[in-house]
């Protein structure tokens, strides 16, 4: 246990491939939306998933496990009321009741090192089923 808690404690690095695919996404529009996972043995944080830029938000919904933590990145296109095209980047720290309390431990102490290494995020969204992430959820937070 006391290990767990170290490891807790000292957080995780980000990879180079975390930061790369987030800039694609956020500059050139490649993806739509970015899983990321913790890897317990070597302390990295890493890409888990990256969804295609004409993938929709189901699709990242359908991405996360049912039973482990992850982190999430979604690149949100709208239309707003003065008829503008904009587009928003939420954080989704996904902590599933059913997943590990090490790993909700885990990732509940890594989240402000990745937080803090993807620049232009706009919102944050932490939830431990779909109704706390569901696309209205998503939508009203625009407003």
């Amino acid at each position: 246990m006391a290990m767990a808690f170290k490891m807790a404690m000292t957080g995780m690095r980000v990879t180079e491939e975390c930061k790369n695919s987030f800039m694609e996404m956020k500059w050139k529009k490649v993806h739509r939306y970015i899983v990321f996972k913790i890897d317990e043995r070597s302390k990295k944080l890493t890409v888990d998933k990256v969804g295609a830029a004409a993938e929709g938000y189901d699709d990242l919904a359908a991405a996360l496990p049912v039973d482990d933590c992850r982190y999430a990145v979604f690149d949100f296109d709208f239309v707003t009321v003065d008829n503008c095209r904009k587009s928003k980047i939420f954080f989704i720290a996904w902590a599933p009741t059913a997943s590990r309390i090490r790993a909700k431990m885990l990732y509940a102490t890594s989240k402000d090192g990745l937080r803090r290494a993807l620049d232009g995020i706009h919102y944050e969204l932490q939830a431990t089923d779909p109704t706390e992430m569901g696309f209205d959820v998503i939508k009203d937070r625009l407003t």
